[in-house]
């Protein structure tokens, strides 16, 4: 007869091997809808400049369209905790967002573009919150660095190859565009087919936690919470789309138009690699790694932006994917740390929200500023990353002040319970 030890062991080893299979089959969803709209994403500069947008109207229509993907993700957010239905949110989170880019490929102005691009947002808003809150019930067993840091890798997999095949797509069609766009339609279905399967093999992912009552509400943020968002926003307004490096790379010939998804693939080929490093390095070494990669990954804007050469703008093209990387998956595992598992989807759409913001607002004026100076553009991207660090080590001090005051909060209270247990035994 197996022990109490033994049976339990052996359902933590089942449980585990679960874990890794629903992170790894939303990862393949995920790899699906990169796939299909990084795909898109790395053309709609590009294509907009050929339906007669300028550098502004590219940047302002993709930030607009960030500005929306991130926050209606805190209402979104809210409505899964709430509802419990984090299934059913995802699925009309990613049917609306795989169903309007094959669309692109029939628009005939700017104006239309642009609001379908604003609508794939949105789709991505309404998914995203619900998606990670159960994966981050994975995260209790795996580490939150390396299950977010797994689903994003074969998430930017997914991303470089997207921009890979629009790129042969448009070479073996003479530069076209819009049947590159329309041939996208595949991988949605394929995203749609994955994340049906997905479902039907995890129906419960809550039943993957450990730790944290399922029921455990949050009454309020802790600083170290708000400290890291500042941070983050700062990154966030000194991150440039791509459509307007992509926009740039083309007006300057440095390749060819039909050719400028091959430098996207190139930064999602980085941030694929970039996730899984970053995300056992995180579970090891904690925030300090996002710090030190901040150092380089504020460089992107000055190799790409100031120079013609081909090698150093595939390197900033790397830094940026790197950065990323940290953004989609390092953070995700840093706010698990933050909230119980009953309020993670709506702390993920705060973040994501107010991240949103920060992101549309540096997108209006990295467009301004493009317009004006290239060179403006390049050094606001280096100065507001740098000056987030300073930040990201406040962060990191913060974090550890507050466990160290939750622990002594806990041992005061085990003791209490313990004398409480003796005067009981005494009566």
């Amino acid at each position: 007869m197996s022990s109490p030890t033994s049976t339990t062991r052996l359902n933590d080893a089942h449980l585990n091997r679960s874990a890794v299979r629903f992170v790894v089959a939303i990862g393949i969803t995920s790899a699906f809808s990169d796939m299909t709209h990084e795909g898109a994403r790395s053309i709609t500069g590009p294509f907009m400049g050929v339906l007669g947008a300028s550098g502004s109207v590219v940047s302002t229509v993709s930030g607009a369209g960030e500005l929306l993907g991130y926050i209606l993700r805190y209402g979104f957010g809210a409505m899964a905790d709430s509802s419990q239905q984090y299934w059913l949110i995802t699925f009309v989170g990613y049917v609306l967002q795989m169903g309007v880019v094959p669309f692109l490929a029939l628009s005939r102005s700017w104006q239309a573009a642009a609001i379908l691009i604003v609508l794939e947002r949105v789709g991505r808003a309404v998914r995203t919150p619900a998606r990670d809150a159960m994966i981050a019930h994975a995260a209790a067993r795996l580490g939150g660095g390396w299950s977010f840091g797994l689903r994003e890798a074969l998430d930017a997999s997914g991303a470089f190859v997207g921009p890979v095949l629009v790129t042969s797509i448009a070479l073996v069609t003479h530069d076209n565009t819009r049947k590159a766009l329309a041939l996208l339609a595949i991988p949605a279905v394929l995203c749609i087919i994955s994340l049906i399967f997905t479902w039907r093999f995890f129906p419960h992912p809550s039943a993957l936690d450990i730790g944290l009552s399922k029921s455990a509400k949050l009454k309020h943020y802790p600083l170290s919470f708000w400290v890291y968002l500042t941070a983050m926003s700062l990154i966030a307004i000194g991150y440039a789309d791509w459509p307007l490096i992509g926009l740039h790379l083309a007006q300057r010939q440095v390749v060819r138009p039909s050719l400028v998804p091959s430098l996207y693939a190139v930064g999602m080929g980085a941030e694929a690699v970039g996730s899984l490093v970053l995300g056992r390095l995180y579970d090891r070494f904690g925030l300090s790694v996002v710090t030190v990669l901040t150092l380089f990954t504020a460089t992107y804007g000055p190799l790409i932006l100031l120079t013609d050469n081909l090698g150093l703008i595939m390197l900033g093209s790397s830094f940026w994917g790197f950065g990323m990387a940290a953004q989609e998956s390092v953070v995700k595992a840093v706010l698990t740390t933050f909230v119980p598992p009953g309020a993670r989807a709506s702390a993920f759409g705060l973040f994501d929200s107010c991240f949103g913001i920060a992101w549309f607002s540096g997108s209006v004026i990295l467009g301004l500023l493009y317009d004006r100076s290239v060179a403006l553009a390049a050094f606001f991207t280096l100065a507001l990353q740098l000056i987030a660090i300073p930040l990201l080590l406040l962060t990191i001090g913060r974090m550890k002040k507050e466990a160290e005051i939750q622990n002594v909060t806990q041992q005061v209270d085990e003791s209490s319970r313990l004398l409480d247990n003796g005067e009981e035994d005494e009566d």
